[in-house]
């Protein structure tokens, strides 16, 4: 490991953020002798970002936290085309409308990680639409797409997947690479923008910046990208079994986002808990070693600390003590994930499968029916055996309520409207 005099590098560093970086003794004497500001871009492609995106964040609030400025950029005008990295295919185009009402979401998200505001330390949002939707093209390919190499740019690993594979590139997505190279010269000349930080399938669009800032006259820019990761079984970062594992909490509850961490494998702990929280080093160190079921108790603490900074420690706290009463009581808490159904259906009576279906517990009657036969099921905490079984008013608890479980860790609560 480098040993980096400046704080930022080397906490980066220490807690697992680094993959490469472009100039290390360069940058690190940089961050080391002024304020230095630097970037990450985000594509609004959905209405939040999900935990995969959560380590660019945490880079960026590491930046903020050891004294310099970060710029969270949205991706307004490269969004209209979409990053072809590494992906099979191009991705949907976005209207501007959408990609409006996507940012207005990610937004949400940002000011529970960084502060905002004029001062020389204090985090930026700033959208590319704002100097991409006025571009001249005639202009911007005579001042900066002759400074491009189509041969260099089709050796990017990005590129050479899509074409070995055979899978079409269209101008557009290759027009992608030319305009995130350009949104850096634009940052460095708006805000002295010196680095941009990203994941590590972004290396070649990162390096290209600095290569298109040297021919254009700006100082000299850096690159840090960090590794991609997957847990340890090699699932991807931010996904789960019912879906991507959303950081606004309109579209995911604090309950259902500390319930994903509590399940971290047990081989992540450590590494998340370094990548995802702000625990000292040598209390994560202690975590780490524990082993067997002591374990649990560092996973609750992994959940509880990555919820709080999202969510904040009020709903983190309750949501830890929902999972204890649920799952060590065997009681109810008003905190668990909670439907409505109209009272009137439920004096009918609702067949179970279609329940559970209601409660996101399943996508179909077809696999609720499977989770039946396989045991699964429950309501009110007893096992359910028949598949045509019908619930009605009375299977109410005394709180008012039905509780429906699939398996031992996913909860909803009925309630009649």
């Amino acid at each position: 490991m480098t040993a980096f005099k400046s704080d930022f590098l080397r906490t980066l560093s220490e807690r697992g953020f680094i993959h490469q970086i472009s100039d290390e003794t360069g940058l690190d004497d940089l961050f080391a002798k002024e304020t230095v500001t630097a970037y990450i871009g985000f594509d609004p492609t959905a209405a939040s970002l999900h935990a995969g995106g959560l380590i660019q964040i945490m880079m960026l609030h590491w930046m903020q936290q050891t004294g310099h400025r970060p710029i969270a950029l949205m991706g307004g005008g490269t969004g209209m085309i979409g990053d072809p990295s590494f992906k099979d295919e191009a991705r949907k185009l976005l209207t501007p409308e959408m990609i409006a009402s996507n940012i207005a979401g990610i937004k949400k998200v940002f000011s529970n990680y960084l502060t905002f505001g004029d001062g020389p330390k204090d985090a930026v949002m700033v959208n590319n639409a704002d100097w991409l939707l006025g571009i001249n093209y005639i202009e911007f390919l005579r001042d900066v797409g002759r400074h491009f190499s189509v041969n260099r740019m089709l050796s990017f690993d990005s590129v050479k997947l899509r074409l070995d594979r055979e899978q079409s590139l269209s101008f557009l997505e290759f027009n992608y690479m030319i305009l995130q190279a350009y949104d850096f010269v634009e940052l460095n000349k708006r805000y002295d923008c010196r680095l941009q930080m990203g994941g590590s399938d972004q290396w070649g669009n990162i390096v290209n910046g600095i290569d298109l800032g040297h021919r254009m006259g700006s100082p000299q820019l850096y690159a840090l990208t960090s590794p991609l990761l997957t847990t340890s079984s090699g699932a991807k970062m931010g996904k789960s079994a019912d879906g991507a594992v959303w950081l606004n909490p309109d579209m995911l509850s604090a309950y259902d986002f500390w319930q994903y961490w509590r399940n971290t494998e047990d081989a992540d702990v450590e590494r998340f808990l370094k990548l995802y929280t702000r625990m000292p080093l040598d209390e994560i160190a202690r975590l780490g070693a524990l082993q067997g079921s002591e374990l649990n108790e560092a996973k609750k603490i992994l959940a509880t600390e990555v919820t709080a900074m999202l969510h904040g420690r009020i709903a983190a706290d309750e949501a830890a003590e929902t999972a204890r009463k649920t799952f060590e009581e065997g009681s109810l808490d008003e905190n668990l994930p909670t439907i409505e159904i109209a009272a009137a259906e439920l004096e009918a009576g609702v067949g179970v499968l279609s329940l559970f279906v209601t409660a996101g517990l399943a996508a179909s009657n077809g696999e609720a029916r499977r989770h039946v036969k396989g045991g699964a099921v429950r309501l009110n905490d007893k096992p359910v055996s028949d598949e045509r079984q019908v619930v009605s008013m009375a299977d109410l608890t005394p709180e008012g309520v039905v509780k429906l479980s699939l398996g031992k860790k996913k909860h909803v609560l009925l309630r009649p409207a």
